[in-house]
């Protein structure tokens, strides 16, 4: 801006003065072309007013071109930058008249140079763009997870031995005599109980009556299915090549067992009660009745103590009286079991006492089947 304001301050003083030189000059040509025989015109000196004039009119140039020179700046700062302005030279006007009348005949007028406008390009109209709505993507709804419900399994059964003791009153008879036949008929209900024993084997925390209740009926159901079988058979010993208390077939839990492990492995060692070997049946004739019910930790006991006076005194098995008395092979085979005098043991379940030094035989054992 202020290289501006120097250049039209200039360009003005330069016009003044040159208009000023150009009157001067004239005023001498026309001296000079003037004949010899006119009389001779003497030259009217300048007068002082010429400066003051021209310095006044250079005040109110300066003036004027100072607020011009704000408003083309003002327009040049929202345009492009503007031009230097062209200054027109005029002609000086012929000096007719006293050098008083200068300040009419020289006008002194600065044009402001217009600030150029850049042509706008003309934006063609656009086409009408038919806006098709944007197709929302239906969004899935969120599945509605419910609660789960707490599904509440009813509690299993608690084991029992009521299966055996349904089966064992229909097939068995109270003298022990054992219907194979019928078991086989009744073979689904057989192999369920048989099932729910090896499901429910032993646990730790029961009792120790309910623990020895269990391996009694085990024995006794695994002897019997195992005669079902292979029914019909005379004898056990005719299976297993003499040896069928030897194999491991019995599946209680997650361990498999011989009728041998369940007798000397487990009911004899662990329970240390003779009278097991009245409970227990090997389904030969000479084997103590197998009971026609279900042994449990309630009847275990007191049945026992039956089944063992039943069988002391069953002249089937035992024949006591006198100076004499013929027992079962079992009171020989399992001697330890019964302590250091069988007479001692007898006499506990006896009617009719043994003597002392009593002559003690013992009988040939019958294998045939119990039936």
């Amino acid at each position: 801006m202020k290289n501006l304001l120097k250049y039209s301050f200039m360009a003005v003083l330069f016009f003044t003065v040159a208009c000023g030189n150009a009157a001067t000059e004239k005023e001498k040509v026309v001296s000079a072309a003037t004949p010899a025989t006119q009389p001779t015109v003497k030259e009217t000196p300048k007068p002082t007013m010429v400066e003051k004039v021209v310095e006044e009119k250079m005040d109110e140039v300066k003036e004027e071109t100072v607020k011009e020179a704000e408003k083309v700046v003002a327009k040049a700062t929202e345009s492009k930058p503007v031009n230097k302005p062209k200054v027109v030279k005029s002609k000086p006007a012929e000096v007719t008249k006293p050098v008083k009348e200068v300040k009419e005949t020289i006008p002194v007028k600065v044009e402001t140079p217009k600030p150029v406008e850049t042509p706008k390009a003309e934006i063609p109209a656009k086409e009408a763009i038919k806006v098709e709505p944007k197709k929302e993507t239906p969004v899935a709804a969120a599945p509605v997870i419910e609660p789960k419900k707490e599904v509440t399994k009813p509690a299993p059964a608690a084991f029992s031995h009521d299966a055996w003791n349904v089966l064992a009153q229909k097939h068995i008879s109270s003298t022990g005599k054992v219907n194979y036949k019928g078991f086989k008929a009744d073979i689904a209900a057989f192999d369920a109980y048989l099932k729910s024993l090896a499901d429910n084997p032993i646990q730790s925390n029961w009792s120790r009556g309910k623990k020895m209740a269990y391996w009694i009926n085990a024995y006794n159901a695994f002897t019997i299915k195992l005669i079902v079988d292979n029914y019909p058979v005379k004898k056990i010993t005719d299976l297993e090549g003499g040896k069928p208390w030897d194999k491991k077939w019995i599946k209680l839990g997650d361990k498999t067992y011989s009728l041998n492990n369940i007798e000397h492995d487990i009911l004899r060692p662990q329970f240390k009660d003779a009278r097991i070997h009245f409970a227990v049946n090997c389904a030969a004739q000479s084997c103590p009745p197998v009971w026609n019910k279900a042994w449990t930790e309630k009847n275990l006991n007191g049945q026992l103590e039956r089944s063992a006076k039943a069988f002391v005194n069953n002249t089937k098995y035992n024949s006591v009286g006198g100076s004499e008395a013929t027992i079962s092979k079992i009171f020989e085979w399992y001697a330890v079991d019964f302590g250091d005098d069988i007479i001692d043991y007898l006499n506990k379940y006896a009617n009719t006492k043994i003597a002392a030094g009593t002559q003690v035989k013992y009988k040939e054992y019958n294998w045939a089947l119990n039936e």
